[in-house]
């Protein structure tokens, strides 16, 4: 497969390439929100935008997830119909998170070939993250 500075460079490669082909400032963690913030990932199977809410105290995460959910037959019906509501998410370091996502299987960082159509993916499902997020900031926000 590939090393670890070889991983570590396409890694590089393929943010500067997103950034050079889609410039824009997103959102990301400045919705004004503690512990709300829109993300990119991708790795060796997936590619996924996300809004996550971070927030430890558990009462914050639940009342900011109830908003979420309240808003969740508009933002299916009207934004991403594939959106997935996860209430409980362990990320890789263990920290207890609730995300809304949508995904693109079957691409891979460490395979050129699916960058453009992962590009073009990430950039699309974030724009309709961050108008649904302009739309319904009232409603979301604690």
């Amino acid at each position: 497969m590939f090393s670890k500075e070889e991983a570590k460079k396409l890694r590089q490669d393929f943010w500067i390439s997103f950034g050079k082909s889609f410039p824009r400032k997103w959102i990301l963690y400045n919705t004004g929100i503690k512990d709300f913030s829109f993300k990119f990932h991708f790795d060796l199977k997936s590619a996924m935008v996300s809004m996550d809410i971070e927030n430890q105290d558990l009462e914050k995460r639940v009342e900011l997830w109830e908003n979420l959910i309240s808003l969740r037959s508009i933002l299916l019906e009207k934004y991403l119909p594939k959106a997935l509501f996860e209430d409980t998410v362990f990320l890789e370091n263990g920290k207890e998170i609730s995300r809304v996502s949508v995904r693109l299987e079957n691409v891979s960082i460490h395979n050129k070939n699916t960058w453009q159509e992962t590009m073009v993916f990430l950039k699309e499902n974030m724009a309709i993250f961050e108008d649904f997020f302009n739309e319904y900031e009232d409603v979301i926000r604690p």
